[in-house]
């Protein structure tokens, strides 16, 4: 992104220039680091490093940030440019503020520089390993929870080179921590997994057990030190774009290369399970907790679920943006019977919350003018996203007997999309790690929507055999689809009862 001609750098330097309510909560560069984060994306610096940031303001404690950019270097290069410095816009309807956050204390680049990343893990000062690296990096099927080694992986567990993926980075590090006797270590899933703990951990302890040549006594040290408090994340954060850039450079005065923008709304639900502390995070608003689960199925099923709804629906109708397709005439209706007759009905929400007023909360966060969230980005990685969001409700639904038709749509909205184009004939992208099985399904001379549906209810990488082999879904689903592909989307909402 270039740089407005003129405009000095966000760094140590600028502080003083910046207006007084857009600088950090703390002084950068004085908090040493306690925690590692692996993923520099616009999440991590939106949400986990705010709320960081605010307990560590709040409550104090040595717990500044090393932030772990597992691919691109750009952004380690930004921010080791601005002091580790970077800003958060929140942006609403009445209008934006932003602020600057000092909660990093440095950056890396994991495949320029594993062997640093791994000394971190190790380092005894260095109590907390957070991630936020998105379902594939895990390497876990979805519907098993087994560990699926690509070759980078394979590679990783036999051992003798550098690591380079994430699970490989964790083995290598919690190896060495154990070796240099540097005491227990949380390591904390941040993504929208289901059970992102248990995942977690049973991904941490598959690998253990795999790899080749661990130390004596490792998998045993792993049991007794390591902890993955399971945890619920939840802030809208569309990817920085160049107007995202130049929106902070208007406000702060100086040009940020990091910035990121986010909705008002943040939530962190944590399980408080860290044996060698923690940041004081209740202080910055974060929910701690014995038990994540029925926040985490609250979320992923009615905020994510419905997400997806609106992402493939929207992309189907040409809609750029999420706040775009919500004004498709017709689809709040069927979201919100979606949320009431099926995502309701499947799970028991935490005490005190009603899941039909969360999902207008979230349909109206959904509706944020100011919030540029695009219908493809949201639409990506579908097969991943899916069982947790919509399968596992359409499961637990049928369990009980009960009919899962505004889940079925869901599903058949993403078929049509992978089918590859929009009604209007545009192609869309299929950004998918199972892209190719997909792909393939759909292309082998399948004709009908019922071909389509059978084609990849037969992938049970994606599709789990409970609601693969349900007639009744199945009959729902070619429904739907027959209808998005006959009538196109906004006849098929408008013709919905």
């Amino acid at each position: 992104m270039a740089v407005t001609v003129g405009a000095s750098r966000l760094g140590l330097g600028a502080l003083r220039r910046l207006p007084a309510e857009a600088r950090p909560l703390i002084r950068p560069g004085t908090v040493p680091t306690g925690v590692v984060h692996l993923g520099l994306g616009a999440f991590h610096r939106a949400h986990q490093a705010v709320f960081t940031e605010a307990a560590v303001g709040a409550a104090g404690g040595d717990w500044g940030i090393v932030a772990v950019a597992p691919r691109s270097t750009a952004l380690v290069e930004a921010l080791a440019a601005q002091d580790n410095l970077f800003s958060v816009s929140t942006l609403s309807a009445a209008g934006s503020t932003t602020q600057v956050v000092g909660a990093l204390s440095g950056v890396r680049h994991a495949p320029s520089d594993p062997d640093a990343v791994v000394a971190l893990i190790a380092d005894p000062a260095v109590r907390v390993v957070t991630l936020t690296v998105t379902e594939k990096a895990y390497q876990l099927d979805p519907v098993t929870g087994q560990l699926s080694p690509d070759s980078a992986l394979a590679a990783d567990l036999a051992g003798g080179g550098p690591p380079r993926t994430v699970p490989g980075l964790l083995l290598r590090g919690l190896a060495a921590r154990a070796a240099a006797d540097a005491g227990p270590v949380a390591v904390v899933s941040c993504d929208n997994l289901p059970a992102n703990g248990r995942r977690l951990r049973g991904m941490l302890d598959q690998a253990v057990g795999r790899a080749a040549g661990v130390p004596a006594g490792l998998v045993e040290w792993v049991a007794g030190n390591v902890t993955c408090p399971g945890t619920m994340v939840d802030r809208i954060v569309p990817a920085s774009t160049p107007g995202t850039i130049e929106a902070a450079r208007r406000a702060l005065g100086v040009t940020d290369l990091a910035a990121v923008a986010a909705e008002p709304y943040a939530q962190w639900v944590i399980e408080d399970d860290f044996p060698g502390g923690r940041p004081g995070w209740e202080f910055a608003g974060a929910v701690l907790t014995d038990d994540a689960g029925p926040w985490e199925r609250l979320k992923l099923r009615t905020l994510n679920g419905v997400h997806s709804a609106i992402a493939y629906l929207g992309a189907l109708a040409g809609r750029e943006t999420i706040a775009d397709a919500l004004e498709i005439p017709h689809l709040r209706d069927v979201l919100r019977r979606l949320i009431a007759e099926d995502v309701a009905a499947s799970f028991t929400p935490p005490d005190g919350v009603r899941v039909v007023d969360y999902g207008e909360q979230a349909l109206a966060r959904f509706g944020n003018p100011a919030i540029h969230h695009r219908t493809l980005q949201v639409a990506i990685d579908g097969s991943q996203k899916l069982p947790q969001r919509v399968l596992h409700t359409i499961a637990d639904l049928r369990a009980t007997g009960r009919s899962a038709r505004w889940g079925a749509l869901v599903v058949a909205s993403w078929l049509r999309f992978a089918q590859g184009y929009a009604d209007d004939g545009r192609p869309l992208p299929l950004q998918d790690p199972l892209a190719g099985p997909i792909r393939a399904a759909l292309d082998d001379g399948v004709q009908t929507p019922a071909g389509a549906v059978d084609a990849v209810f037969a992938l049970r990488e994606v599709i789990p055999a409970e609601v693969a082999e349900d007639d009744d879904v199945r009959a729902d689903v070619i429904a739907w689809l027959t209808a998005l592909q006959r009538h196109g989307v906004e006849a098929t909402l408008a013709g919905a009862r």
